[in-house]
């Protein structure tokens, strides 16, 4: 996607061989018009498949999602919750992913008033890197029995080996923007 490719660029920023900050337009301040096209293309990509949910995780996955449910006739979004809430149903759908970013394992954990066997759920996400936001979002969509379509990438960390874990499962991946290397400050796209 050359708008994504392009912003990237121009505002996003290496730090060392594994980390690339985007919170300027992604996942701290939104550039509203970007997650519009980003949904637009998601909804491109994988607009011939049935969705009756889209999944993602709290919190920079939140925004994306909402944006992309607009162009699949509005079916709801879904956000995995990383911490315990009182407000939160006891009966729940649970997986463990690691946080690459934060260097830290969470419990994300998703009602199951809201995920059922009937569903086709596209899960949505900011980054890829070693796939275990993605694989856990896939666990707890297995163990609601229903079905993942596929899972949306705005940027892939390509040299990290996370789609691996996605196509392992035999779900769609696709990916915005691909990221081959990180050097010297400079961003390699595959």
């Amino acid at each position: 996607m050359k708008i994504l490719q392009e912003t990237i660029r121009e505002k996003g920023k290496a730090i060392g061989k594994e980390i690339l900050k985007v919170d300027n337009f992604l996942n701290h301040q939104i550039d509203v018009k970007l997650l519009n096209e980003i949904g637009k293309e998601f909804k491109r990509r994988f607009g011939s498949k049935e969705i009756t949910k889209i999944l993602t995780i709290e919190a920079s996955g939140i925004a994306i999602a909402c944006l992309t449910a607009q162009y699949f006739d509005n079916v709801p979004v879904v956000f995995a919750k990383k911490l315990e809430a009182s407000n939160l149903d006891q009966d729940v759908y649970e997986s463990e992913v690691h946080s690459f970013t934060k260097n830290k394992t969470y419990k994300i954990r998703v009602s199951k008033n809201y995920i059922n066997k009937d569903d086709k759920v596209l899960i949505i996400d900011d980054f890829l890197a070693h796939g275990k936001a993605a694989s856990g979002l896939i666990e707890i969509v297995e163990q609601a029995g229903a079905k993942a379509v596929g899972v949306g990438i705005v940027i892939e960390k390509y040299f990290q080996n996370g789609r691996k874990f996605i196509l392992d499962k035999n779900v769609q991946l696709e990916s915005l923007a691909i990221i081959e290397s990180l050097d010297n400050g400079k961003v390699n796209f595959k």
